[in-house]
């Protein structure tokens, strides 16, 4: 109780949220790096997922390539980036995007291997073209399972980004290290709860996503009268 007392006070403590080291601050740069890294991986990892997984060919090898990403050990890569880059936001985003691709891209691959192939070639059938098909039919059908992996990328970019400040960097892993640097470990905890609490409101946001992008018996229905709809 007294650990939580301290916390309490520390986050009700007006210093604590301004200036250079206030929460606001770091609570920006922290969100600066996730959305920098889950930018570039999304643009590599979905397009590929989505291109691979219509093409129908095997996808074993290209997706345990992609998972290389999870047997590297970040803080590895942090430090390989520091020796390259030197101490700046560089080797942050490298070891963040190798974390981020392969659920993105894993997720999407199976998505679009997962969309019924009947759905798929009647809908050829009834005339409609390659990117209208991506568009109006697969990707519909594949989007809860793309956006799980999108929220699985996240999850874990937002959890590991306090590294960071291992190396130097912003973010509220300033608080983690700055606190144990001083033995402030109210400073420490409070780095921990507002990472747990970024954490808890991206899952927060994703469930209300893929529950709305899920299709449901009557969204089904209008999708399976669409194309008949536009070709009278």
């Amino acid at each position: 109780m007294n650990g939580l007392h301290h916390l309490i006070v520390w986050f009700n403590d007006p210093a604590n949220w301004q200036g250079h080291d206030g929460v606001i601050h770091r609570l920006h740069e922290h969100l600066a790096l996730w959305a920098k890294s889950m930018v570039i991986a999304s643009a590599i990892a979905v397009p590929a997922g989505l291109l691979l997984g219509r093409s129908r060919r095997s996808g074993v090898v290209t997706a345990n390539v992609a998972n290389i990403g999870r047997a590297i050990p970040s803080f590895a890569v942090l430090v390989i980036g520091v020796v390259w880059f030197g101490t700046s936001d560089t080797p942050v985003i490298v070891a963040l995007v190798l974390l981020a691709i392969p659920p993105m891209f894993t997720f999407t691959f199976t998505g679009m291997r997962q969309v019924d192939r009947g759905v798929v070639e009647s809908a050829r059938g009834m005339g409609m073209t390659e990117p209208r098909l991506l568009r109006a039919v697969q990707l519909p059908l594949a989007s809860p399972l793309i956006l799980n992996g999108i929220r699985l990328s996240s999850t874990a970019v937002l959890a590991t980004v306090p590294l960071a400040a291992l190396i130097g960097a912003g973010g509220l892993g300033r608080y983690v290290v700055d606190g144990f640097a001083v033995q402030d470990y109210t400073q420490v905890g409070a780095g921990v709860v507002l990472t747990i609490a970024l954490v808890l409101v991206n899952e927060a946001l994703f469930a209300g996503l893929i529950a709305w992008a899920t299709p449901g018996p009557r969204t089904r229905r209008q999708r399976l009268r669409m194309p008949r709809a536009t070709t009278s």
